[in-house]
């Protein structure tokens, strides 16, 4: 059994095939009103009886794909045409209808249904003279695969405020050229009509599979729009990307990357006027104006050659890395480490991998204009290679990838290893520890990133006026006690770098507050005014000055983290990641936030809950009493227990999971790790059958 009350085993239940070979039509049997978490339980049920059922919001795609909050929406059950007689009594019989069901309608007449609209989708494209012929053979290669069918072709990919990420492949619900065009056609009518058409566009691009070939494509439907195009000779940081929109006064940016993702994976980040991406309002109208579009027909385009000899296209390069370079060191400068440069902390040897991308230039460039003459390349990893063939994932986040940098790093005898993803946002390090290297948690590393620059603004005298350090509300507590034993107001935002240029922004624009660094758990940093995203370029050289600094009084980071502890207090985190793939994830990600919403636990563990978040609906319950909170509109849970830890959920907006963390917090360092381990093991059991 799952936790939805049948097996996986039901939900693989194959749909039939027509007489054309097909999928056969489905039939609506019912549009229920019920919750999302409730028609999944008849669905189930219709499954465990061996009838195929599928659930579809209505006129919205599959359930979960644009969801963002409670399902409160009318949702559609759809069966094959030949099983409806059957479906209809199972519905009907009275253990099934009183438990789960709500406001149903019987009598809806059969028509294609869900299936029939991906399989006639699947055929458009087969039939369009756009595909060239290889993309025309991998669609047949599936013509007999209809669970692969409906993974490519039911909906489409969902434009967010980080743009479309998603598995490269043909189909509306992959990234391609033609939902790379689609997404950029929508996004170019957005900044016509609100920002007009003598304007330009910034184009960036990481090492992935496509990335050049998409950067191209989405140059050539901006150049057809009418709109100008900055785009850069080859790979960049997306932090550089950023700041060219800031510097040039670009109208919006697109970053072709899909980050830290495998490489099967590619994206699409796109970014506005002041160098952040998309804020929510024109996400949403992007998205609407995308469903309003032909993926073939409604697209203008530019021979990109032609774009480029019309002077539609400009190219950057060097000119533009050297101001940025420019930035990168100053605000490294400001924060008031040592700036002798052959002071002893300029000695620090660093070990540096760039896990094939973007960071391979700037990283090490700026290390040694800071003075490090000891900095180690990982030469593997330097070529650029969207395969990323020496590591399973090029995500720095997980302490496997860095296997080839451990044998650089020991051989070199480094003091710490630096790590950025392909896109060079995120970056995490390793430092000596006990003999050997460990892998430092973002939320730390950001708690002594947090201490190191709010201390050296201090010594230099350069602390501004109001202060104010920004951490997501899933990073660490004890960035704010950090934040407040130097002075500086420490204010939470939603996850993403969006939300906190957002406030940034508006923190500034009213005198309230002056931004010195902002950050989140999953290695990402931002620190200066020059950009308006993570930065992985800036955060490099800040550790590196950082490590400098403590380094010069003895201490390694760890040594320095350890001082912290017993300044702070004692913090441990931990999260969880329960992997959902496909549209039975998606299904499966709606019902389970439903069902803690609905039916919140009263205990974690054996621990009593004390407080509920609901930061979708922007209140926190505790004693019986339900209070505003400053921030609302985000699918994230939050539960307190008695013993001081908390524990998040959200469903990620990049991956198909939902992501768990825990924040515990102790009287040592032991009793917050078991602590942490405990409610762990909570939430890798939610997907488990209840006890």
């Amino acid at each position: 059994m799952s936790f939805f009350g049948f097996s996986k085993k039901d939900a693989a239940i194959p749909w039939p095939r027509g007489e054309d070979g097909g999928p056969e039509p489905a039939a609506l049997l019912c549009r229920t009103e019920a919750r999302g978490f409730e028609t999944e339980i008849i669905a189930g049920m219709l499954r465990s009886f061996g009838v195929p059922a599928i659930t579809k919001t209505s006129g919205d795609g599959f359930i979960g794909e644009l969801y963002t909050g409670a399902p409160s929406f009318g949702v559609d059950i759809f069966v094959p045409r030949s099983r409806l007689n059957d479906a209809r009594a199972l519905l009907e019989a009275d253990e099934y209808t009183d438990e789960y069901t709500g406001e149903y309608t019987e009598n809806v007449p059969p028509d294609g249904g869900a299936a029939a609209e991906y399989f006639a989708e699947y055929e458009r494209w087969l039939a369009s003279p756009a595909l060239s012929e290889s993309e025309l053979r991998e669609l047949r290669d599936i013509a007999a695969d209809s669970r692969e069918i409906e993974s490519r072709f039911s909906g489409g990919l969902q434009f967010g405020t980080a743009g479309l990420r998603g598995v490269m492949a043909l189909g509306t619900n992959r990234m391609n050229i033609y939902t790379v065009r689609l997404a950029t056609q929508a996004f170019a009518e957005i900044i016509l009509e609100r920002l007009g058409g003598d304007n330009e566009v910034a184009v960036c691009r990481d090492c992935r599979v496509n990335s050049r070939k998409f950067a191209e494509e989405a140059s050539s439907v901006l150049a057809g729009n009418g709109l100008r195009v900055r785009i850069f000779d080859d790979m960049r940081p997306t932090p550089e990307l950023s700041f060219a929109i800031r510097r040039y006064g670009c109208a919006a940016g697109i970053n072709i990357t899909a980050s830290h993702n495998t490489k099967e994976y590619n994206g699409c980040k796109v970014y506005w006027t002041d160098g952040a991406q998309l804020p929510p309002d024109a996400a949403r109208a992007v998205a609407e104006r995308m469903e309003k579009l032909d993926v073939f027909d409604s697209i203008k385009r530019a021979d990109y050659a032609d774009a480029a000899a019309r002077d539609l296209v400009t190219v950057m390069g060097r000119e533009t890395d050297e101001l940025f370079l420019e930035s990168v060191l100053a605000e490294a400068r400001r924060c008031g480490a040592d700036t002798d440069m052959n002071a002893p902390g300029r000695e620090l040897r660093i070990a540096y991998t760039p896990f094939h991308g973007a960071g391979r230039v700037l990283v090490p460039e700026a290390l040694a204009r800071l003075g490090y003459k000891n900095v180690f390349t990982v030469n593997a990893q330097m070529t650029p290679d969207g395969d990323f063939p020496t590591v399973s994932s090029p995500n720095p986040e997980n302490p496997e990838s860095f296997a080839l940098a451990l044998n650089t790093a020991e051989s070199a005898r480094a003091d710490i290893i630096i790590g950025t993803d392909p896109d060079c946002d995120r970056v995490a390090v390793l430092a000596r520890r006990e003999g050997g290297f460990a892998h430092m948690s973002g939320h730390k590393t950001g708690v002594l990133l947090l201490n190191f620059i709010a201390g050296g603004l201090r010594r230099a005298g350069a602390m501004p006026d109001k202060p104010v350090a920004l951490k997501s509300i899933v990073t660490t507590d004890m960035a704010r006690r950090a934040a407040e034993v130097h002075g500086v107001r420490c204010i939470d935002t939603f996850t993403g770098f969006k939300f906190m240029a957002e406030m940034k922004n508006k923190l500034e624009a009213e005198g309230s507050g002056s931004v010195i660094f902002s950050y989140e758990e999953s290695y990402g940093y931002m620190a200066g005014d020059f950009v308006r995203d993570k930065d992985a370029v800036t955060a490099s050289a800040l550790i590196a000055e950082m490590s400098a600094w403590y380094s010069s009084r003895g201490m390694t980071l760890f040594g320095a983290l350890d001082e912290l502890y017993e300044k702070l207090g004692y913090y441990d985190e931990a999260a969880v990641s329960l992997v959902m793939p496909g549209a039975d994830g998606a299904r499966e990600t709606l019902s389970l936030m439903s069902s803690l919403r609905e039916y919140p636990p009263d205990k974690l563990s054996g621990a009593r809950v004390v407080s509920r978040r609901d930061y979708l609906a922007g209140a926190e319950y505790k004693d019986g009493n339900e209070t505003a909170l400053a921030l609302s509109g985000s699918d994230v849970l939050r539960f307190d227990t008695e013993d001081g830890a908390a524990v998040l959920i959200r469903p990620s907006g990049t991956e198909p999971k939902v992501k768990i963390y825990v924040l515990a917090r102790g009287a040592t360092l032991r009793e917050c790790a078991e602590m942490k381990e405990t409610y762990a093991a909570w939430a890798r059991s939610l997907r488990a059958p209840p006890e």
